[in-house]
């Protein structure tokens, strides 16, 4: 009875999760065709890191957060830092239903590293499954058609650097609070941006780059006042986002929480129409529609174990 109220409560934090970081997608996007990839997020992560603190207090903790685990907790901000800098570089180029389709293949990739890292056992049944998931996203990426679009290379890599941050939670969970995963994370996400600021402005803009390379070499500039306030909200986002994000794999097992990042599909997918009149392709449904099926079949045979 414990563990089942455990994965509820684990799924609960994780549908807040996607609500709150669809806000993201939507600022990011929005704001993308002005401003560098490092100028939003260090503006982000400026005000994110206050936050985690008032969640470390929210715990009941005093001081400053303290791991027995700092060189898993600064892994864990790089995979963080690379997820999230690579997924904003690809939603520079494509659709929010392309994005999340896309993203879709998390899951399959929590469960392939799952069993290489953690050593879960999987059946037969369930790698026909991620086959099955594997082919959604060919559909979707369509690799060497006139269709394809590097910004789906960059979400790929997005998804595989979260998966791995997934995996480093399930292992911190047993010695670290969501609030100091969060606040480690956020501050080894900073100080990879500001590290890699002066490589940026070096090379400078890159005349008839892909709009996700401009994202990255785009010239600094300073922000108006309102977009200046939303990349600054980002960072109340950003900090949530991570807080609930830990929480929901730190109290659920990752093969049955993951699942239900799917309805981040619907949630983008009618931001996409309401603010940019966006539809998804026919090809892009049908293999958001296999990586779904793959990922719920794997969490039905998760219930049934």
């Amino acid at each position: 009875m414990m563990k089942t109220s455990s994965n509820v409560k684990g799924v609960g934090f994780l549908l807040l999760a996607m609500l709150i970081i669809s806000l993201q997608s939507i600022a990011v996007k929005w704001l993308g065709g002005d401003y560098p990839v490092l100028e939003m997020v260090i503006l982000r992560n400026l005000v994110a890191w206050p936050f985690t603190l008032l969640f470390f207090r929210s715990e009941g903790k005093r001081g400053l957060p303290k791991t027995k685990q700092f060189k898993l907790e600064f892994i864990r901000g790089i995979f963080l830092f690379l997820s999230y800098t690579t997924f904003m570089m690809g939603l520079a180029a494509l659709p929010l239903a392309e994005v999340e389709s896309i993203r879709f293949s998390g899951p399959m990739m929590i469960t392939l590293l799952s069993v290489f890292i953690l050593g879960e056992k999987v059946k037969v049944s369930r790698w026909l499954a991620l086959m099955v998931g594997f082919l959604g996203v060919l559909l979707i990426v369509r690799p060497g058609s006139a269709a394809f679009n590097i910004g789906s290379i960059f979400i790929l890599i997005s998804v595989l650097f979260y998966a791995l941050t997934v995996i480093s939670t399930r292992k911190l969970q047993a010695t670290e609070s969501s609030a100091t995963m969060a606040y480690y994370s956020s501050l080894v996400y900073l100080a990879a941006a500001l590290v890699l600021v002066p490589l940026t402005v070096v090379i400078g803009e890159i005349p008839d780059a892909h709009p996700s390379i401009a994202f990255l070499f785009r010239d600094w500039s300073m922000p108006t006042l309102l977009d200046g306030i939303i990349m600054c909200s980002l960072g109340l986002v950003w900090a949530g986002w991570m807080y609930f994000m830990a929480r929901a794999y730190s109290l659920a097992q990752a093969s049955v929480v993951a699942p239900f990042e799917y309805l981040s599909l619907p949630i983008n997918v009618m931001w996409g129409f309401l603010i940019w009149q966006e539809v998804p392709t026919w090809m892009t449904m049908a293999g958001a529609s296999l990586t779904l099926l793959s990922g719920w079949y794997v969490f039905y045979q998760e219930q049934r174990r």
